[in-house]
C-alpha cells in the first residue's frame, strides 16, 4: 500500500483547516481589536460630553454668582446714596432666585474641592443679603452696618476669583489644581466698626469694572447645568 500517496489528502485537509483556522483567527482578533477601539472613542466621548456639560455648569454658576453679588453691590449702593431702592430691590430678588435655582443643580455635578468653594460663596452671599435687607428694612441687629455690608461685598469679589479659579482648575484651563485652599476671612456676623476719624465717605467706592450693574434679564437664563 503506497503510505505516501494516501496521506497526502490528509496533509492537504489539515493544509486547508489550519489556513481555515488561522483566517478565522486573523478575523477574530481583528474584531476584537475594532471593539476595543469603539469602546475607547466611546469613553472619550462620554469624558468629553461630561467635560462640556460640567463647562456648561460653571458658566452658569459664575454668571448667576456675578449676578447676584452686582445686585447686592447696586443696593448697597443706593442705601449709602439714600435713593429709592425698589429697583434694586427687584434685581436683587431676581439675581437671587436665578442663583439658588443655577447652585441647586450645580450640587448635583460639581466636584466636592469645587463645590465647597461654591458653598462656601452660596453662604456669604445670602449673609449679605440678610444684612441689607435687614438696613433696607430698617431693622438692623447688632453689627449691621452699611460699611460692613460693603467690607463684605469686597471680600467677595475676591472669593468669586477663587472661585472661578477653582473652575477653570478642574476644566484643565489653568496650570493651577483643585487643591485645599487658605480661606479669607468668613464672612459671619461682623463687630461693630471701630469710631472713624475721617471725614465721612460722600460717595461710594469708584465701580470695579467686573462689578456690572445687575442684568434685570438674568433671572430668564438658562441654568445650564
Amino acid at each position: 500500500m503506497d503510505v505516501t500517496g494516501a496521506g497526502a489528502p490528509i496533509v492537504a485537509v489539515v493544509g486547508v483547516v489550519g489556513t481555515l483556522l488561522s483566517a478565522l483567527l486573523t478575523q477574530r482578533a481583528a474584531e476584537r481589536s475594532r471593539r476595543r477601539e469603539q469602546e475607547r472613542a466611546e469613553r472619550a466621548r462620554a469624558r468629553a460630553r461630561e467635560t462640556e456639560e460640567r463647562r456648561t455648569c460653571y458658566v452658569a454658576l459664575n454668571t448667576a454668582s456675578r449676578q447676584y453679588l452686582a445686585a447686592l453691590t447696586d443696593l448697597s449702593h443706593a442705601l449709602i446714596r439714600a435713593e429709592d431702592p425698589r429697583a434694586e430691590r427687584r434685581r436683587l430678588t431676581e439675581a437671587r432666585d436665578l442663583h439658588r435655582d443655577v447652585y441647586a443643580e450645580a450640587q448635583m455635578r460639581l466636584p466636592d474641592p469645587v463645590l465647597a468653594l461654591a458653598g462656601e460663596v452660596a453662604h456669604a452671599l445670602g449673609t449679605v443679603y440678610g444684612r441689607l435687607r435687614r438696613l433696607d428694612d430698617g431693622a438692623p441687629r447688632p453689627g449691621d452696618s452699611l460699611d460692613a455690608a460693603q467690607g463684605e461685598i469686597d471680600v467677595l469679589w475676591e472669593r468669586l476669583r477663587e472661585l472661578r479659579r477653582g473652575m477653570r482648575a478642574d476644566l484643565g484651563a489653568s496650570e493651577a489644581s483643585v487643591v485645599a485652599h487658605t480661606a479669607p476671612p468668613r464672612l459671619g456676623p461682623s463687630r461693630p466698626d471701630p469710631p472713624r476719624t475721617d471725614s465721612p465717605r460722600a460717595d461710594p467706592p469708584r465701580a470695579d469694572p467686573h462689578r456690572s450693574r445687575a442684568d434685570p434679564g438674568a433671572s430668564r437664563a438658562s441654568s445650564g447645568c
